[in-house]
């Protein structure tokens, strides 16, 4: 009798793992806070606190993505959050010429904070690439540049306001997909879920899917390229903007 059992029993722990889901997240930072920030009141722009709950709030979500009838949650395999360390340097600002330093800003406290809150919470893998400023100047800000060129404002009328500084993350997107291809490739996820809207993630997505990785893309209610919605298996935005917490900006 006992014999007997053995197969049934097999077959039961079979059925069972083919019912685990196991979930990466990656969250590509700099778009995850800029797309956050797009629906916050501007006081919660700098809560380091309350932007790394959300981040977690959000991946957390994603593991209830089931479609089967026992509404059970995924399991976790690790939350990847991919961001820069603030630039530190001492520069002038473009129109008075005042001295600026950049460690004491309002951004890269927010940055070093915010980078500290994640790092202490459960399953929560910190990717760091950095911030280059190859020009070492500032740049327009590009609706300051559009109404300069409609002849709506002078370039006597500009202030130090008008400009950002000229910089751009470099080993961040490389990161995420090379991140992505190995949980694929070692079969440590059956789901990916990635928090970007940005269509140079389409190699990573087409290996994962390759691989028999059920693809997840949470733009945060952005309008995505058609490239990026063609090689992945599902969109799902995690956040839900309450009407009166909608930014300004």
């Amino acid at each position: 009798m006992y014999i007997l059992k053995v197969p049934s029993l097999w077959a039961f722990f079979v059925a069972k793992l083919r019912q685990i889901m196991t979930t990466a997240v990656f969250i590509d930072g700099a778009f995850f806070v800029k797309r956050l920030r797009h629906y916050l009141p501007k006081a919660n722009y700098y809560n380091a606190t309350m932007i790394a709950d959300i981040a977690m709030t959000m991946a957390l979500k994603h593991l209830k993505l089931r479609h089967d009838k026992n509404k059970s949650n995924d399991e976790l395999y690790r939350i990847f959050f991919y961001d820069c360390p603030p630039l530190e340097k001492k520069m002038h600002r473009p129109i008075s010429k005042t001295a600026l330093d950049l460690s004491k800003s309002d951004e890269a406290i927010f940055r070093k904070v915010l980078h500290k809150e994640l790092i202490k919470k459960r399953k929560f893998a910190l990717r760091l690439g950095r911030l280059s400023d190859y020009h070492g100047g500032w740049k327009l800000k590009p609706a300051v540049l559009a109404d300069l060129l409609k002849q709506k404002r002078t370039w006597e009328s500009l202030t130090d306001d008008d400009f950002a500084i000229d910089i751009s993350q470099k080993g961040v997107d490389m990161r995420i997909g090379v991140d992505i291809a190995s949980v694929a490739l070692k079969g440590q996820a059956n789901r990916i879920v990635l928090i970007a809207g940005d269509a140079d993630f389409v190699p990573a997505s087409k290996l994962a899917r390759r691989e028999g990785v059920d693809f997840i893309l949470d733009p945060m209610h952005q309008t995505i390229p058609d490239d990026l919605f063609e090689h992945i298996d599902g969109l799902w935005n995690a956040f839900k903007p309450k009407d009166n917490d909608k930014g300004t900006s």
